[in-house]
C-alpha cells in the first residue's frame, strides 16, 4: 500500500480511517468548511479554524522532557519542561505568541521544519523522510540546549484521521518508545542522550477539532528487562468515531487497542489513575511525581491543561504474553479546550 498523498480529495472531503503507510500532506485549505447549516466558509475562516500541534517527550531513567509547538492561529505557544528522577529538580518554560508571530509548522508530517521564535529563544522539530528521522532543537535564553536526533525508521507510526464534531475532523500521527541520541545542557550539566537509554514519542496533530472539547492522554516509553522497546500510547475524548488513536509498540511492531478507560481525580493532582482498555490489553496504575499545569481565559479560547510525568505499573496483554510493569516512566494528560 502507497503513502496516501494528500489528505483531502477531490470532492474537498477528509478521507477517514487508518493509513497504514502515512499521509504525505494535511491539504486543510482544500477542505470544503462549512457552518453546521451548510453555509460554506471562506479561505479566512479555514486558516483561522484550523488548529495544529506537535509533542515530543523524551524519557530515560534519569530525566524526562516534554516539548510542544501549538499553533491555534489566534496565538501561538511553546513549552519545555526537564525533570530529574534522581534529585527531583524540576523546571519548566513557556512562551506565546499573538497571533502566532514567527511560529510556522508544515503540514507534512514526514518532512518539513515546525519552529517557533522569540527573542532569543528557539524551539524547531525537523522532520526528514530519507533517512526517516526527526531532529529537535531547543536554545533558550536561560541555557538550556537540546539537539537530539529521533530514529523514525525502527517502528511504524499509528496514522488516522477520524470526524471531530458536526463538521470537522481531526488528523493524528503518533509513535512511542523510538531510539534517540544527541545532547542535551540543562543547569550546566550536560547529558549524553544515547549513553541515558534516552527513548522518544512523537505526536503530530491537526484539523478542526471540536470549538468546545476535552481529552485524557496516556503515554508511556521503556525498556524491558529482555532489552525489548515497549511504546504506548492511549487516549479518550478525541479520536474516536470509528478509530481510536490507541496502540501498543513492541519493537518495531504496532499493535492496536480498543477503546481506553481513564480513571482519576481531577482536584487530588497526586492521587493514583487506573487506566483499562475494553479488551484487556491495558490494565495500568499511573502514580504522578510531579505536573505541568497550565489555565488561560480569554475571550475565544481557553485552556484547562494539566500533563503530569510519573511511574506507570501494572500488566499489559500482548500476542500471547504478559508484560508486567513496574516504575515504567511516562505521561497522563487531563486537558478542556475550547477554541
Amino acid at each position: 500500500m502507497a503513502v496516501k498523498t494528500k489528505l483531502i480529495n477531490s470532492a474537498g472531503q477528509p478521507e477517514f480511517g487508518l493509513f497504514a503507510e502515512g499521509v504525505g500532506e494535511i491539504n486543510y485549505l482544500d477542505y470544503d468548511l462549512r457552518s453546521p447549516m451548510d453555509r460554506k466558509l471562506g479561505g479566512l475562516a479555514k486558516r483561522f479554524k484550523f488548529n495544529q500541534f506537535q509533542f515530543v517527550a523524551l524519557v530515560s531513567p534519569s530525566l524526562i522532557v516534554g516539548i510542544a509547538i501549538v499553533n491555534l492561529k489566534l496565538l501561538s505557544n511553546v513549552f519545555v519542561y526537564l525533570y530529574s528522577t534522581e534529585d527531583g529538580e524540576f523546571e519548566e518554560f513557556s512562551f506565546t505568541q499573538l497571533l502566532a508571530r514567527n511560529t510556522s509548522l508544515s503540514l507534512c508530517p514526514n518532512s518539513g521544519e515546525a519552529v517557533f521564535r522569540q527573542g532569543k529563544n528557539t524551539v524547531s522539530i525537523i522532520a526528514d523522510e530519507n533517512p526517516a528521522q526527526r531532529r529537535l532543537t531547543v536554545s533558550l535564553v536561560s541555557g538550556v540546549e537540546i539537539a537530539a536526533q529521533i530514529d523514525e525508521s525502527s517502528c511504524a507510526p499509528l496514522v488516522l484521521c477520524t470526524r471531530a464534531g458536526y463538521q470537522g475532523w481531526v488528523f493524528t500521527q503518533k509513535t512511542a518508545a523510538l531510539p534517540c541520541q544527541g545532547q542535551l545542557r540543562w543547569r550546566g550539566k550536560n547529558f549524553d542522550l544515547a549513553a541515558m537509554n534516552t527513548l522518544a514519542s512523537v505526536d503530530w496533530t491537526a484539523g478542526y477539532m471540536r470549538g468546545e472539547t476535552f481529552w485524557n492522554w496516556a503515554s508511556l516509553s521503556c525498556t524491558l528487562a529482555d532489552g525489548r522497546r515497549l511504546g504506548m500510547n492511549l487516549a479518550a475524548g478525541v479520536n474516536e468515531t470509528g478509530f481510536t488513536e490507541n496502540a501498543l509498540w513492541l519493537g518495531d511492531q504496532l499493535f492496536k487497542v480498543d477503546m481506553a478507560d481513564f480513571q482519576f481525580s481531577r482536584y487530588q493532582t497526586m492521587a493514583e489513575w487506573r487506566i483499562r482498555s475494553a479488551d484487556g490489553q491495558i490494565d495500568l496504575r499511573f502514580k504522578p511525581v510531579g505536573q505541568r499545569k497550565e489555565k488561560r481565559n480569554a475571550l475565544i479560547l481557553a485552556s484547562n491543561f494539566t500533563q503530569h510525568f510519573g511511574v506507570f505499573e501494572g500488566q499489559i496483554h500482548l500476542g500471547g504474553e504478559t508484560v508486567e510493569l513496574s516504575k515504567a516512566w511516562g505521561f497522563v494528560e487531563d486537558h478542556y479546550a475550547r477554541w
